[in-house]
């Protein structure tokens, strides 16, 4: 024993850096054979080897997706309700309601989404909590039969108590009512509405349980998709979280803006059975067609056809990176992007620019006011990639706007949960929808536009203007961006 003690006595330095050496060499194989964006995998190779310790742990706890890509996919292909099969109503050229350029873009749509177009479908646009709180609480309030609500984040808050009590009482009426909420996002309130749920009776789980056990906001494979569905055949989908800051009679002049969407028709449905496949991962309770789901009803006029996207670090990686993809490069006059988060790849980023290049007009609307700082630091360093491509860019003036929106030449729009930036495009699942409406895309449009009303454009003598050390600060945390 005295001899094996003199000998790592003496011989420690040298046993840790062996062990260092095959700690940080095992990493980065790792690293460089499961990445698929090269960023991503110089970015973590590098972190590994210049801190041979600590950079191995940082990767253990940041860099690897511990559920690996075709386990989530076998998990949730059993957990897959296609409860959208009769497909009588689904449409296949895109032409009359769109124009001839979106034909390709219906292909695209077709072979990415898995689910069909479907006409049918009334769409009503809500603004900020004001509007969507009142409407999705008046909906749960009216239930007979179901409630089935996912949501990122459920601050156990004003509002939070608002749609637990709003729920509880449909438990108590005899709904059946499921409720999903993703971990990390339970936890952006203490304590976590979930017990407040689950003591009130309503059946609640967590997607993707956090084995850290604290909130991780840039932790990956995050379920960021918003969903409330009532009855089978109502449907909220959109940006909003749940949380009193998107109420002005609580945020006041602080209010956080957000758009969210009401739909009757057919692609509720659709809405269904992205829920019913993340409830199944997540419990193992298949849910069937009825009462979870109603097409007997028809919705109101005026119809609009309309499909989700699906997108998430499964089956769907990409999906909606794909169909933005597909859409700038059939533009022809005008693209309108309004996102909280825009740190687009260098793919998304040429396509963008090459819109531009050619003639389209392209008005790009960011906060002037970020919540998520690093963001915010890491975004402003690359714009001045699309600014010299011939883009507007626009900082609004006005409180902070988490809508995430796109149009294309005023007749098609995309609206849901995705950020472009990586995290949302290839490390959480979203729920995004395609809709074919030129009425809903004017209505888009004055929204994206009454936001550049009140912004500052951004120039390449504005960014110039920036403070060096700031700008550098700036290119430090964008080098980060594929983490962020």
């Amino acid at each position: 024993m005295t001899t094996l003690y003199a000998f790592f006595q003496h011989y420690w330095p040298h046993l840790a850096f062996v062990l260092s050496l095959a700690i940080g060499s095992t990493a980065a194989i790792h690293a460089a054979m499961t990445k698929t964006e090269v960023r991503a995998a110089i970015g973590w190779v590098g972190i590994i080897i210049l801190s041979p310790l600590l950079g191995p742990l940082f990767y253990l706890i940041a860099g690897i997706n511990r559920v690996r890509h075709d386990q989530i996919s076998e998990q949730r292909n059993k957990a897959l309700h296609d409860f959208t099969s009769e497909s009588d109503l689904a449409i296949t050229d895109v032409t009359e309601l769109a124009g001839r350029q979106f034909r390709s873009l219906g292909v695209l749509g077709d072979s990415v989404s898995r689910f069909p177009l479907r006409e049918g479908n009334h769409i009503k646009i809500l603004r900020g909590g004001d509007e969507t709180y009142p409407a999705m609480l008046e909906a749960i309030n009216q239930a007979t039969n179901s409630v089935a609500l996912q949501s990122y984040i459920f601050d156990n808050d004003q509002v939070g108590e608002q749609f637990v009590r709003a729920l509880a009482d449909a438990v108590h009426r005899g709904v059946q009512v499921r409720v999903l909420i993703d971990a990390v996002g339970s936890r952006y309130s203490r304590p976590p509405v979930v017990r407040s749920l689950r003591r009130h009776g309503v059946t609640t789980a967590l997607f993707m349980s956090n084995s850290w056990g604290m909130r991780m906001p840039y932790a990956n494979l995050r379920s960021h998709r918003k969903i409330l569905v009532i009855d089978g055949y109502i449907g909220f989908t959109g940006g909003m979280n749940i949380r009193q800051g998107f109420a002005s009679s609580i945020a006041g002049d602080a209010t956080t803006q957000d758009t969210h969407f009401r739909i009757i028709g057919p692609v509720v449905t659709q809405l269904v059975s992205v829920f019913a496949q993340d409830w199944q991962f997540t419990t193992g309770e298949t849910l069937p067609f009825e009462p979870w789901c109603d097409e007997s009803r028809l919705a109101p006029e005026p119809h609009i056809p309309a499909r989700c996207i699906r997108s998430g670090p499964d089956r769907h990686m990409a999906a909606t990176h794909n169909m933005l993809l597909g859409a700038f490069a059939i533009a022809q006059r005008h693209i309108r992007i309004q996102s909280p988060y825009f740190l687009p790849d260098q793919v998304l980023m040429g396509a963008i620019n090459t819109a531009a290049r050619r003639g389209i007009q392209v008005d790009i609307v960011i906060p002037g006011r970020n919540n998520l700082k690093l963001v915010n630091y890491a975004m402003t360093s690359q714009l001045d990639q699309v600014v010299k491509a011939g883009c507007r860019v626009w900082r609004s003036q006005r409180n902070f706007d988490h809508s995430k929106l796109i149009t294309i030449d005023g007749s098609w729009s995309y609206i849901g949960s995705s950020n472009l930036d990586p995290r949302s495009l290839r490390l959480n699942f979203e729920l995004d929808m395609e809709i074919y409406s030129r009425q809903l895309a004017r209505k888009v449009e004055h929204i994206v536009d009454s936001e550049i009303e009140a912004s500052q454009r951004v120039t390449l003598e504005s960014l110039a203007a920036i403070p060096f050390r700031m700008r550098l600060r700036n290119r430090l945390i964008w080098l980060a961006s594929p983490y962020l």
